[in-house]
C-alpha cells in the first residue's frame, strides 16, 4: 500500500462521502434500518448518526480498510448503540447464515471487486423477511452522460479506491439474489456521471 492510499485517500473518501447532498441520502435511507444491522462497507463510519437507536439492537461494520476503521471508531464513541468492526471485504461475510435483520450498504457497491458475490453474501446472512436498505450511485439514464463516464472510469478508479461510475446498480441487487421492494433514482446536486442515485430496499 502506498502512501497515497494509505494517507491521502482514506481522508478524501471520509470528506467527499460527507457532502450535504450524499448526507440527505443517508438520512432519508439509514433509518429505515431495525434489528442486529451489517453495515457493508461502513468506511469512516459516515452513516452511524443517521441511525435510529429506538429501531436498532446493534451495528456489525463490515470495511477492509483498516485506515477507515479507524476513523469509524471514533464516530462509533459518540452513539447509544454497540458496533463491532469486522476488517474483511464485502465478498467474505463471517456471519452465519440468517443471522441479521437489515444489510445497509451505501456506496460502496461502487468499488466492492465482485459486487454480485458480495451482494449474495448479503443474501446469505439476512433472515427471512429481512431488508437490504441501500443508497448508491451508478449508471446514468442518459446517453450522453454515460459516454462521460465511461471515458473517465478507467481514471476515476485510479484516484477513488476503485470506484466505479458505470455499474447498474439494481441489475446488480437482483443478480445477488434479491427482489427489489423499492426503488428511487435521480441526478443528485453534483457531477453528472458520479450523480445518478439509486436508493431503495430490496428482499
Amino acid at each position: 500500500m502506498g502512501l497515497y492510499e494509505k494517507y491521502v485517500l482514506p481522508w478524501s473518501i471520509h470528506f467527499a462521502c460527507g457532502v450535504k447532498p450524499i448526507r440527505y441520502q443517508r438520512r432519508k435511507i439509514v433509518p429505515l434500518a431495525e434489528g442486529r444491522v451489517l453495515e457493508v462497507g461502513i468506511g469512516s463510519g459516515r452513516n452511524l448518526p443517521f441511525y435510529d437507536p429506538k429501531k436498532v439492537t446493534e451495528i456489525v461494520g463490515l470495511d477492509p480498510s483498516a485506515e477507515m476503521r479507524r476513523i469509524a471508531e471514533k464516530a462509533a464513541r459518540a452513539v447509544s448503540f454497540p458496533v463491532t468492526f469486522l476488517g474483511l471485504p464485502g465478498e467474505e461475510i463471517p456471519l452465519e447464515r440468517a443471522s441479521v435483520d437489515t444489510v445497509v450498504v451505501t456506496y460502496t457497491l461502487c468499488t466492492i471487486p465482485d459486487p454480485i458475490k458480495a451482494l449474495q453474501e448479503m443474501r446469505r446472512v439476512l433472515k427471512p423477511g429481512g431488508k437490504l436498505v441501500f443508497t448508491e450511485h451508478g449508471l446514468a439514464p442518459d446517453e450522453a452522460v454515460r459516454r462521460t463516464q465511461m471515458r473517465v472510469e478507467p481514471y476515476w478508479k485510479r484516484i477513488a479506491g476503485g470506484c466505479h461510475l458505470t455499474r447498474p446498480i439494481p441489475d446488480l441487487i437482483r443478480a445477488g439474489g434479491f427482489r427489489m421492494a423499492q426503488l428511487e433514482t435521480m441526478y443528485i446536486p453534483g457531477w453528472k456521471p458520479l450523480s445518478f442515485n439509486y436508493w431503495g430496499t430490496g428482499e
